[in-house]
């Protein structure tokens, strides 16, 4: 089992950046790959950045430029840095654990970004 811990949600003006965390515990051996999803009221929730074991990253086009995924393998943390923030960057964003390559079964409770005009 793996457990996830966002944080770092908050709202911001648009133009601003914020940083988000997650914390992972348990069984981090299994961990093939992290990602931060999002989602927005009414709409599906969709990948927005992810890092996988060996470091390699990937982001949804529209955040590439602005947003920047990281990990702390010390920390067992992960972090989204996320900048030039607009309005449709306001979402829930939920940390997501891929353990053994079988998909994102691990969820963390989600943090709320609020982004204002």
């Amino acid at each position: 089992q793996v457990q996830l811990v966002e944080s770092g949600g908050g709202l911001v003006q648009a133009g601003g950046s914020l940083r988000l965390s997650c914390a992972a515990s348990g069984s981090i051996f299994s961990i093939n790959a992290m990602g931060w999803y999002r989602q927005a009221p009414g709409k599906q929730r969709e990948l927005v950045a992810a890092i996988t074991r060996n470091g390699s990253t990937n982001y949804a086009d529209s955040v590439k430029g602005r947003f920047t995924i990281s990990r702390d393998n010390a920390k067992n943390t992960v972090y989204l840095q996320m900048n030039s923030l607009n309005t449709e960057d306001t979402s829930v964003y939920f940390c997501a654990a891929d353990a053994w390559g079988f998909g994102y079964h691990y969820w963390g409770q989600g943090t709320q970004v609020i982004v204002s005009s």
